[in-house]
């Protein structure tokens, strides 16, 4: 061959069998096969990367271009956005404000210490306090975040579920209400099973009557078209108020003797027993919610029933052209997610509030597994991350609150944010001057050229 060797790699030797194999082929007796030999060498030269900084660059804008990257530029603007609220209305800050050209010391001193007072209180009612007097007492912050997050983390999956198959479950109060309901009712009215097994047939009921609310909207879905976001929000109601009317009804879910709107207390044998010992909140639901999390994983990324799940979500015409039923995969879908929202009410009357509970019960972990499920990219690891985070929230800022005076709806405003900024990749990215997913530069594939006789 003449000149360079089209088989020749730019940074190693050159491919001895393709050369061999091109120079074997007579390109006026078999011009398909050459054409063919010579596409094969030309991709062979893109795929190799010169290890340059320009394979460093590449992998730099590879990871900055992904979803997590968004999710944590929004917490980060909604610390931000938090820290502002906090030095604005910081009592210290507002007195030195008005004499900053003349010291500007003192203003600065009083930001760093709102600002760096509330968030270390607000870590130390999340993480870890270093004022304990010892490590076990230090680590109840984060024992009360994980128990924070145990139902937000189970709630944010049946959520993000929905999701990944393009359904939006908004009804995620009224399935908790039910499961909530149903465990509950189980929980303190039925006697003589022992334990574990009155423990397991409250988590059944729970889960089954979380699926079975959620299905009314996928089969409503399905069959009439109607939108699931609608029907779930009207299940919301409908679930409060039929839950209201069982609490105010003697007889029923009302504890005797009681003129309050609340049940009895669940009995011995159907409590979540504690995970770490009686000297912490923490029960074995955080553990349920873990499997419930590699229970999703496996579902979306290793069956095939979540490859359909996939599939709906991403385009229901070319699903149901590729022979997927659409309808039946839709209800399918709400109710697995309404049986991963039942457990979160489960666990709420199970584990946490086992005294006795009423209508509010939810305490907004409904609406707050929207929130998780978005900032957790709607993946199952994604969504456990958020709950801890959410879980650490609320944690910390109670703490917060009762050490600095900082209100805790800032905390509340700091969530908000984050779910502002996480409905908005592009305003994120061009903050922080992040490259968008699809603006990488792909490397141009070579066009063949046809082998002539002149370089053989």
């Amino acid at each position: 061959m003449s000149g360079e060797t089209p088989g020749a790699r730019p940074d190693g030797p050159p491919d001895n069998t393709l050369d061999e194999a091109l120079e074997s082929v007579d390109p006026q007796a078999e011009p398909g096969l050459a054409e063919e030999l010579q596409q094969e060498v030309a991709r062979e030269q893109v795929a190799v990367v010169p290890d340059t900084g320009a394979r460093w660059r590449d992998a730099l804008r590879r990871a900055t271009s992904g979803g997590w990257v968004v999710a944590l530029g929004a917490i980060v603007l909604a610390v931000v956005a938090g820290s502002i609220l906090i030095v604005v209305t910081d009592e210290d800050v507002q007195a030195a404000a008005p004499y900053f050209f003349a010291r500007p010391g003192d203003t600065l001193a009083a930001v760093g210490q709102a600002v760096g007072g509330a968030y270390s209180a607000l870590f130390q009612g999340a993480v870890y306090n270093f004022g304990a007097d010892s490590f076990a007492a230090g680590i109840r912050p984060l024992t009360q975040t994980l128990t924070n997050a145990t139902p937000l983390i189970a709630a944010g999956l049946g959520v993000a579920l929905a999701f990944r198959a393009g359904l939006f479950n908004i009804g995620g109060q009224g399935q908790m209400l039910m499961a909530a309901t149903a465990a509950g009712w189980i929980g303190f009215g039925v006697t003589g099973l022992p334990f574990p097994w009155h423990m397991l047939l409250c988590l059944v009921a729970g889960v089954a009557a979380g699926a079975l609310w959620a299905g009314i909207a996928g089969l409503l879905k399905a069959r009439t078209g109607a939108h699931e976001v609608i029907v779930t929000i009207m299940l919301n109601y409908v679930a409060f108020y039929l839950l209201s009317y069982f609490l105010a009804t003697p007889g029923l879910m009302q504890a005797p003797g009681s003129a309050n709107p609340k049940t009895p207390p669940m009995q011995d044998s159907a409590v979540l027993p504690p995970l770490l010992g009686d000297q912490y909140n923490l029960h074995w639901g955080f553990v349920l919610s873990l499997v419930a999390v590699v229970y999703v994983w496996w579902l979306l990324n290793r069956s095939s029933t979540g490859f359909t799940f996939r599939a709906v979500g991403e385009n229901p015409k070319a699903a149901r052209v590729a022979g997927i039923d659409v309808s039946r995969t839709t209800v399918l879908v709400m109710l697995v997610a309404g049986g991963l929202v039942g457990l979160a009410g489960a666990q709420q009357v199970l584990g946490t509030v086992t005294t006795g509970f009423s209508a509010d019960i939810d305490a907004g972990i409904g609406f707050d597994a929207i929130t998780v499920a978005l900032l957790g990219g709607s993946s199952p690891w994604g969504v456990l991350g958020a709950g801890i985070l959410f879980g650490g929230f609320k944690a910390g800022g109670s703490a917060m609150q009762a050490a600095e005076g900082i209100p805790i709806e800032i905390v509340l405003v700091v969530q908000s944010l984050i779910v502002l900024f996480i409905a908005a990749p592009p305003l994120v990215r061009a903050i922080f001057r992040l490259p968008q997913p699809d603006g990488r530069r792909r490397p141009r594939r070579a066009k063949p050229t046809t082998v002539t006789e002149g370089q053989v």
